[in-house]
């Protein structure tokens, strides 16, 4: 693999429709997560320097991009996307680790977050000192929250008064890291992610017979 990742810049506009192509499908494929993008949007992260990129030659291999809420307060790495001819060679890991990076360095005071559904991606953040956190303890910023309109689990959010959905909140407080080691904050976010797991198959059941009882 001779795929390069760099901070992205006014250079790398051209791969905004492929991003967005990219963070498009893998929501459809997951059924879960990612809110979909405007190319435009993209664009504004490239120029700005808020993004990273991963490239292979020409070939777009993955994506990144910050979000910056309440004023430098909290930001966000977001839209993480790796193309599937990428796949299983810990690209992922790598694009993460770099935007993680270009966040410290732009924004250092700031707190980190995301909220994902995916256990490697939440595996990812906690080897980097993020830690799984309740929705109260990120931005509540309004428009962060309705970029989750687009999610095919806008409607469980909203039943649910922004306390949770079937994403788990992860924060990265530079104050206040994780520094537990590696070995045990992976075995506590693998417990955490079957607890959260089954949370959301007894409210997914409880939905459905609802469903099924108003019909």
């Amino acid at each position: 693999m001779s795929v390069q990742i760099q901070y992205a810049n006014t250079t790398h506009i051209a791969y905004a429709e492929a991003v967005c192509s990219l963070i498009e499908q893998a929501a459809k494929q997951r059924g879960t997560g990612i809110a979909k993008r405007d190319p435009e949007y993209i664009k504004t992260k490239m120029n700005n320097g808020n993004a990273v990129i991963a490239l292979d030659g020409d070939t777009l291999a993955g994506f990144c991009y910050i979000e910056i809420w309440e004023s430098k307060k909290y930001v966000a790495n977001s839209g993480l996307i790796v193309h599937p001819d990428f796949r299983g060679q810990g690209l992922a890991k790598k694009i993460k680790a770099a935007a993680f990076e270009l966040s410290k360095e732009k924004y250092p005071n700031s707190k980190l977050f995301g909220i994902t559904t995916s256990l490697p991606v939440m595996k990812i953040n906690s080897d980097l000192g993020y830690r799984p956190v309740t929705f109260s303890e990120l931005t509540q910023d309004e428009t962060f929250w309705k970029g989750c309109e687009s999610c095919p689990n806008y409607d469980i959010l909203q039943r649910n008064e922004r306390k949770n959905c079937l994403c788990t909140g992860m924060l990265y407080d530079p104050e206040h890291p994780n520094n537990n080691p590696k070995k045990q904050r992976q075995k506590n976010i693998s417990k955490f992610y079957r607890w959260v797991q089954l949370k959301k198959a007894s409210f997914m059941s409880a939905v459905n017979n609802t469903k099924i009882f108003l019909s």
